[in-house]
């Protein structure tokens, strides 16, 4: 089984069995002083954390990476120029880019687009697959039409997806996104955190089992869901 917790905007942590059979505990996007987070970056001193996910380096998705993975020892994957910005800090870090499979031994992780903006690399969105759980986290992200490769190539049980607009995909688009990539669960993310990206997910929600039948749940901040 993986468990998933969300710390509100795309802060998430996710434990799920690699594919060498051990648990693995990653983060994704660790804005832990974001203004819905229960959780501050102190929190993570002396937990083991095996990865640190970051889709862009935008403030509120760069966020506490790098104090995070100093407490944890976490390394931290993204793409390139992100990596070796961590590595300049000091950091084991893991660079990539938008392709195949990282070179991960205990996880298959894949970078995928995102259309969004970036000061270093282009920004992602990223899938990470064990033997339990496979799952989608969109990153800053409009509305693609290549959601559907993603989904025909990687299949994720569980997409994280922002619904805020402005600075993303707002409800109509995430809808959208929800028919092209067919997972089984979806998680709203990126919405409420300011006033510009203020969003109902319980509409999203509404619309998406309505139209597609496929089960969305809205995770308050510091609540976690276990899949399957």
């Amino acid at each position: 089984m993986g468990v998933i917790k969300y710390y509100g905007h795309s802060f998430f942590e996710v434990t799920l069995l690699g594919i060498d059979g051990r648990e693995k505990s990653i983060l994704i996007d660790p804005w832990a002083e974001n203004p819905l987070s229960p959780v501050k970056p102190g929190d993570f001193k002396g937990r083991r954390i095996d990865y640190i996910f970051v889709t862009h380096d935008h403030g509120d998705h760069l966020g506490n990476a790098i104090e995070i993975a100093r407490l944890t020892g976490g390394k931290i994957v993204g793409v390139y120029e992100v990596a070796l910005y961590a590595e300049e800090q000091g950091l084991e870090s893991i660079g990539g880019n938008i392709g195949g499979a990282l070179r991960i031994p205990d996880l298959e992780v894949v970078l995928t687009p995102a259309l969004h903006s970036s000061t270093r690399g282009a920004p992602v969105g990223v899938v990470v697959r064990g033997r339990d759980l496979s799952l989608y986290h969109a990153g800053d992200t409009g509305l693609f039409s290549e959601m559907s490769l993603i989904s025909e190539l990687y299949s994720p049980d569980v997409a994280l997806l922002p619904i805020g607009g402005h600075f993303t995909m707002g409800i109509r688009e995430a809808v959208k996104a929800v028919e092209l990539l067919e997972p089984k669960l979806v998680i709203p993310m990126h919405y409420n955190t300011f006033p510009l990206i203020k969003a109902d997910p319980y509409v999203f929600k509404k619309i998406v089992e309505e139209k597609y039948g496929v089960k969305v749940v809205v995770l308050n901040p510091g609540e976690s869901i276990t899949y399957p």
